[in-house]
């Protein structure tokens, strides 16, 4: 399943593949079913939604982006899941006013609540979607990690800013609306009544690492995965991290 991530790409979404395959094949077991009813709200082209069709799972993707959803529609066609891979104009907010509540197994919702005005309805949404016993998926912006970043490409003032921001905004050019802390997105998880089931931190070292380094020295790339994978569960190193990804769990607690 080389798909999601190779080579370079995979940097930014190997720790996420990794736990939310490991995430479906639980759920597979858990239901008796081969394929499971997956959403990916925010899905975009298909980064995600493709990989997990490949699976044999049947994907409905949400966007607001008609673009995006012409090029997940030629992705999933030149993947040959165009069969379980469906696109759908709207959004988070609007979720209910064009798929179904309560009718699917796992919801992705990656690189949305950053975007979204209320981040906790969204969470509750995506929550709504899913079926009794079912997998949320969230990843967004960790607020650490735009710090590091400000701070070590010299913008001191801004790496301030941003610390001390309640959007965790390093100024009025800052492209992303909002970020997160690890504790700000349980907490979100948990008022939405769902079960934390693991915390990860996402590219805690591959935004720092010099790119030239990654692909001219043998070995490095494979080498550095292994590093963000070990790094991705330790709670030290969410506060630095790029992104942070939940894995939430509803249902009875044997199937988490």
């Amino acid at each position: 399943m080389s798909d999601p991530m190779r080579p370079r790409a995979s940097l930014r979404t190997a720790v996420v593949w990794e736990v939310l395959k490991d995430a479906l094949d639980r759920r597979v077991k858990a239901t008796g079913r081969e394929s499971l009813d997956v959403l990916d709200t925010g899905g975009g082209s298909g980064n995600f939604a493709v990989p997990v069709a490949r699976l044999g799972h049947t994907v409905t993707v949400v966007d607001p982006s008609p673009n995006a959803l012409f090029a997940l529609e030629r992705r999933a066609a030149e993947a040959d899941v165009a069969d379980r891979v469906r696109g759908v104009q709207g959004d988070v907010h609007g979720l209910f006013d064009v798929v179904e509540r309560g009718g699917y197994d796992a919801v992705l919702c990656h690189g949305v609540l950053e975007y979204v005005d209320d981040p906790a309805e969204g969470v509750r949404n995506a929550v709504g979607a899913l079926r009794p016993s079912g997998t949320l998926s969230l990843l967004v912006a960790g607020l650490g990690g735009a710090v590091l970043a400000r701070a070590l490409a010299g913008h001191f003032t801004e790496a301030r800013q941003a610390l001390g921001d309640p959007a965790g905004r390093w100024g009025d050019g800052d492209p992303v609306p909002r970020r997160f802390t690890a504790e700000q997105l349980t907490g979100l998880v948990e008022d939405a009544g769902v079960r934390v089931g693991a915390v990860h931190g996402v590219r805690v070292f591959a935004d720092l690492v010099p790119g030239v380094l990654v692909d001219t020295e043998p070995g490095a790339l494979e080498a550095l995965l292994k590093l963000e994978a070990a790094a991705a569960e330790l709670a030290a190193f969410h506060a630095v991290a790029t992104q942070l990804h939940v894995l939430g769990e509803t249902g009875d607690a044997d199937e988490a």
